[in-house]
């Protein structure tokens, strides 16, 4: 096993950390007056008691400009028939006016982030702290609120570059 770092680490780390199966989530928050959202695959649950969580993002993109500035953001789980959704949010360039028209979503809060409806389950989270790391900023916060889809949907998954359900390639 070749356990040296050496030519095209980002590249080959990137393999690498493709084979792992993650749980897929749709990051937002509401930022001068719109929605921002952005599909993640870095959601890590910090602790249980009190419920904590934290998620990564590039730190030059929308998405982490938008949590610097809020004080809450919204992580929704989504269900293996949200695909569609994932693959949305996941592209670049899409617009900052009309984010979410196209897609179901609620507020807890009228002025709150969007919950996206169907997901497997949803959470509020008060930002408490931010931190850079290399390319990606993190936050993590308490969870204010959540709520969750009644009959236990099966999870949308990301592996090997590809969105799957349990099961597929498993």
């Amino acid at each position: 096993m070749d356990n040296e770092v050496e030519g095209n680490a980002a590249e080959r780390f990137r393999e690498l950390s493709n084979r792992l199966a993650k749980g897929v989530a749709v990051v937002s928050a509401r930022h001068r007056g719109h929605d921002v959202a952005r599909t993640v695959t870095d959601v890590i649950t910090v602790s249980w008691d009190p419920p904590t969580v934290m998620v990564s993002l590039y730190s030059l993109g929308r998405m982490a400009e938008a949590l610097e500035a809020e004080s809450t953001f919204a992580v929704s789980f989504l269900s293996a028939d949200q695909r569609w959704i994932a693959q949305w949010l996941a592209e670049p360039g899409t617009p900052t006016i009309g984010l979410l028209d196209q897609i179901p979503h609620r507020r807890l809060d009228p002025a709150g982030p969007a919950l996206i409806e169907g997901a497997s389950a949803g959470l509020v989270v008060r930002k408490e702290h931010e931190f850079e790391v290399a390319t990606h900023t993190l936050f993590a916060g308490g969870v204010v609120a959540m709520v969750g889809a009644g009959a236990r949907p099966s999870a949308l998954l990301r592996h090997r570059g590809d969105y799957i359900q349990v099961g597929d390639h498993m």
